[in-house]
């Protein structure tokens, strides 16, 4: 079996963009930073902790973020306290309360979140159209309002 050229899947994929951060030991900062903000729950987590700019608690996290689980908005927090993103404050009060806020590293996450949702803001319509089913959303909203 023929295996493609390196230099051709690079420059195909774009990954020579980032050809500089690869390591010797084969490990790759996209490869962490995916690890970082995996599972489905995280950006809108992380989004709605960079919007609090502050300390918010479990409840007004979970409203805000919408339909997230107590469950999976518990694992999420937990990873991010875990890798330094976030720091959990218990105050020994009846009931419990319990804050969360950014740390100064989760916090530094706030300037290429915004660069990738301005991507994607930018790049909308051509997003849109390439999805079939957003294209028939959007003809269906016509439909009704005209």
């Amino acid at each position: 079996v023929e295996t493609m050229n390196p230099m051709h899947t690079n420059a195909q994929v774009g990954t020579d963009l980032c050809a500089g951060f690869q390591k010797e030991t084969g490990d790759c900062p996209m490869s962490r930073l995916i690890e970082l903000l995996s599972g489905r729950w995280a950006f809108p987590v992380l989004y709605q902790l960079l919007r609090a700019q502050g300390p918010i608690r479990f409840g007004q996290l979970q409203r805000a973020v919408g339909r997230v689980t107590q469950k999976e908005l518990t694992r999420t927090l937990r990873s991010f306290e875990e890798r330094g993103l976030l720091q959990r404050q218990v105050f020994a009060e009846v009931p419990p309360r319990v804050e969360y806020r950014l740390t100064e590293l989760g916090a530094s996450l706030g300037e290429p979140l915004c660069g990738l949702a301005r991507w994607a803001e930018a790049h909308r319509e051509e997003i849109e159209a390439a999805c079939p089913k957003a294209q028939a959303e959007r003809a269906a909203k016509k439909l009704m309002a005209g």
